[in-house]
């Protein structure tokens, strides 16, 4: 059977980041893609102009539906918004344990705040005990430790906020080097780093594709590998001419075609 995974997120107008940045990494890992939205946004490659969240109730009807015929062999979560969704996809998925990666989406490219600021405690609280890892750049890792550490630090740091791992991507970063922590063992990463202008969406592809590679039975270790490279290559391929901002990451190599 194909390896079945879901994202848990917002849906991006443009066509960037959000679910449509998740569904098109999931594809490209070779693995079929759900969704459940839980907000919509009114967002460009330079902006995000606005943002409805989803009703709680809505949310897991989503869930529910894909899962009750379905099936759900991995997860990740993108945006969520708000303190409410959060703890109804808590709720879900401690109902319904399945490998999960947790990307703590806290700020847009565009710099528009995509997390309400009394969701935070909630997301580490309730959200990241559930995870398999969680992925956060090294800009959301220091706002969530509150502390200006190296990302070896920073993982550990993570791990004591409850994660049973943690994963610092280094693209904001000044060395281009993912940093795992898994509880145990420090993992390096390096990344290739490239100057092009299309790097919207790189966070959602890359945790897409871990979630993916998860689904496919690949350790986390190695599916982190796998989701740098993907990343990586996905902002080679950037699609520099779309919008007049940053442009969006092509894992799927559509401009080549």
């Amino acid at each position: 059977m194909v390896p079945r995974c879901i994202t848990i997120a917002g849906s991006d107008s443009g066509g960037g980041a959000g679910i449509q940045a998740d569904l098109k990494a999931f594809a490209a890992a070779g693995v079929h893609g759900m969704s459940a939205i839980v907000a919509l946004t009114a967002q460009n490659t330079r902006e995000v102009a606005a943002v409805y969240d989803v009703p709680p109730w809505f949310v897991r009807a989503q869930l529910d539906a894909v899962a009750g015929d379905i099936g759900i062999d991995a997860a990740k979560t993108g945006m969520l918004y708000s303190r409410a969704i959060i703890e109804t996809v808590s709720e879900w998925l401690e109902q319904h344990p399945v490998p999960l990666v947790v990307d703590p989406v806290m700020v847009a490219s565009s710099g528009a705040r995509l997390l309400e600021d009394d969701a935070v405690a909630v997301l580490v609280n309730r959200l990241f005990p559930l995870a398999t890892v969680v992925t956060p750049n090294v800009l959301e890792a220091r706002a969530l430790t509150a502390s200006d550490a190296a990302p070896a630090e920073l993982a550990e740091a993570l791990v004591e906020l409850g994660a049973p791992a943690a994963l610092v991507t280094g693209g904001h970063a000044e060395e281009p080097v993912d940093h795992l922590f898994d509880g145990e063992e420090h993992h390096e990463i390096p990344v290739e780093r490239h100057d092009v202008a299309a790097t919207h969406g790189a966070g959602c592809t890359h945790s897409a594709t871990l979630a993916a590679l998860l689904a496919r039975g690949v350790s986390l270790p190695d599916a982190a590998r796998g989701a740098a490279a993907a990343a990586s290559r996905a902002v080679s391929q950037g699609l520099v001419e779309i919008g007049g901002g940053e442009g969006p990451v092509d894992v799927l190599g559509v401009a080549a075609r």
